[in-house]
């Protein structure tokens, strides 16, 4: 029987360098999978309180020359571990082979989430930003808004990052760590930043934001804005002149319902729903264009799905000796 192999996070990161992990998502979604909704289950500490778990299932179907994979995302948020000198979130990925159910693997999902993430930006960003894109801002100093730059490079020809983020101590960390992979790197106070907006050609947000970050009487012709952090009602980074006379694509259609940068805009009558271009799907498939125009002005908005992350898993999965 084989036994079930364990990938940690070094190992996850490792088997996901972003030339690699842009291409297998652009086959991904050019493919297809089986995505159903998420599951949400609340689950009670013990001390008055609960743990929320999240599972994200997703498969591929067999063929006669491919058993394909199947896989489950279990994220399990607990608000309460702060109390007891834990983390408040811990995932774990499961792989199987979906024809049989063998259970193949068991991955860091952390390290996985962050990089597939990062990676579904870049993929967009090869559809809707300009091809000399070299400027690029990020808003936000967590683990994905670390990995952006690098992710971004995969598509385009960066050299330049500028980086705004709510702590200075934060911004300066991530800058020296930007500066030492070949990046030439400013950090953007408060006041610099609709300077800062201005002047880049990718802005990216990464935050937890509740209220406007970015101003589209900010953004300048040309420009991209790629939205992660708004991935619940509840959250929101762009305000309604972001969305005016842009070119709006999202991961999949599910952003809709999901992000506090859409659901708003949509409901003050700033744009339809049929006035969203494109999901990743339909420019991975040439169905619908990226950017027509080199003055567009484009934004996209991702929430994620199990789709990438069984992308992600595949590839790790690959990584394995003999596989």
């Amino acid at each position: 029987m084989t036994m079930l192999q364990l990938f940690d996070a070094d190992a996850v990161a490792a088997a996901l360098p972003f030339d690699r992990l842009v291409a297998a998502l652009r086959e991904a979604f050019a493919a297809g999978a089986e995505v159903p909704a998420r599951h949400v289950h609340r689950l009670p500490d013990g001390r008055g309180g609960e743990t929320t778990s999240l599972l994200m299932p997703a498969w591929t179907r067999p063929t006669d020359s491919d058993p394909g994979l199947y896989g489950v995302k279990v994220i399990n948020v607990a608000p309460g571990n702060a109390a007891r000198g834990l983390p408040g979130l811990h995932g774990s990925y499961l792989l199987f082979e979906a024809a049989t159910g063998r259970p193949l693997a068991l991955m860091d999902a952390d390290v996985l989430t962050a990089r597939r993430t990062a990676a579904a930006s870049a993929l967009a960003a090869a559809y809707l930003s300009r091809p000399d894109a070299s400027r690029l801002l990020v808003l936000g100093a967590g683990r994905v808004a670390a990995l952006l730059p690098s992710a971004m490079s995969a598509v385009r020809p960066l050299h330049h990052v500028a980086l705004w983020a709510r702590r200075p101590e934060a911004a300066a960390t991530l800058a020296a760590r930007w500066m030492a992979e070949g990046y030439e790197v400013e950090v953007v106070s408060d006041a610099e930043l609709p300077a800062a907006v201005a002047a880049a050609h990718i802005v990216s947000t990464a935050t937890l934001a509740t209220e406007p970050l970015v101003q589209g009487a900010w953004l300048a012709p040309g420009s991209h804005l790629d939205l992660i952090g708004s991935f619940t009602p509840a959250l929101r980074e762009a305000d309604d002149d972001c969305f005016r006379g842009a070119r709006i694509a999202v991961d999949t259609d599910e952003a809709l319902a999901k992000s506090g940068d859409l659901l708003g805009p949509l409901a003050r009558g700033v744009f339809t729903a049929a006035e969203v271009r494109a999901t990743l799907a339909q420019l991975a498939r040439g169905r619908v264009p990226g950017r027509t125009q080199e003055k567009q002005r484009t934004v996209f908005k991702s929430v994620g799905t199990a789709l990438e992350d069984l992308a992600a898993a595949r590839l790790v999965w690959a990584s394995r000796p003999g596989g």
